[in-house]
């Protein structure tokens, strides 16, 4: 019983051996030649353009409005606010957070968190 098990197993590893070797041959890529050749019929035959820039060599989009109509609409568009901001805080939202406290306030308070050890000294945050 032994032996014929050895024997499937030995058939088997020999039987996937062939099979990749075979599927490998079928599945080798083609030559620089053959590529070539496949992309200058392409190129013949319209499927395919020439160079790396292709869609550049077609023709701009003619706008039906003057410079100045598309600059009047864009100052009208700005003015009345549908135009958003540029740069980095254009999110951040118009208006500031107004504080409710005066600066003599704030630094009351922060003097006497100090003065409490609420506030860690410098260099030392997160530690107390």
């Amino acid at each position: 019983m032994k032996i014929q098990n050895a024997l499937t197993v030995v058939a088997a590893v020999a039987a996937a051996m062939f099979a990749q070797a075979t599927f490998a041959q079928a599945s080798a890529p083609a030559s620089r030649a053959e590529v070539k050749a496949e992309t200058k019929s392409a190129v013949k035959a319209g499927d395919v353009k020439a160079g790396e820039a292709a869609g550049a060599t077609d023709k701009p989009v003619k706008s039906s409005k003057s410079k100045a109509d598309r600059k009047a609409e864009t100052k009208t568009a700005v003015k009345s606010g549908d135009v958003p901001k540029a740069g980095e805080a254009a999110d951040a939202g118009d208006k500031a957070i107004k504080s409710d406290k005066t600066k003599a306030d704030r630094k009351a308070e922060t003097k006497a968190a100090v003065k409490a050890g609420d506030v860690p000294k410098a260099g030392e945050a997160g530690t107390k």
